[in-house]
């Protein structure tokens, strides 16, 4: 079983297997392993990096990854997957409602709605300051 929250970057390395530059949470501070997981990000400069130069932009699909990441901590956090992949299997009604920029936090969200065997649906939404950035439904597929 994964750390209590709140936990930052050491345990989340300890369950999931994204490392920097790709590794786009920061804190978990809420698991309930399998079905929901609540995240955090500061974004930073080299997030945006070349994303527009002079008007540093989080690109969406690192927000998207983000939330990703958030899901696999809930799926990867269960016993029974410890040490497996969560991959993408797809991605849908994603919106964007918000620019996000070097020095926002994004506060993630990721619920578990529906698994049936090794592939499974999230809903996600990320938000900063309270105001909705993305959201969406991502599919995922558990595997060695």
């Amino acid at each position: 079983m994964a750390a209590t929250p709140p936990f930052g970057r050491e345990a989340i390395e300890a369950i999931l297997p994204h490392r920097d530059p790709f590794l786009l949470i920061d804190e978990v501070l809420e698991l309930v392993p399998g079905a929901r997981v609540v995240a955090r990000k500061t974004v930073t400069d080299e997030d945006c990096a070349g994303h527009f130069p002079g008007n540093p932009i989080m690109p969406g699909v690192k927000m998207v990854e983000a939330l990703a990441q958030c899901g696999a901590v809930a799926v990867l956090s269960q016993p029974e997957n410890e040490g497996r992949l969560v991959l993408f299997a797809g991605i849908d009604d994603v919106r964007f409602k918000r620019i996000v920029r070097p020095g926002d936090v994004l506060d993630l969200v990721c619920d578990v709605e529906a698994v049936r065997g090794p592939v499974g649906k999230g809903k996600v939404k990320a938000s900063v300051n309270g105001e909705l950035a993305v959201r969406g439904l991502l599919t995922f597929a558990v595997g060695d």
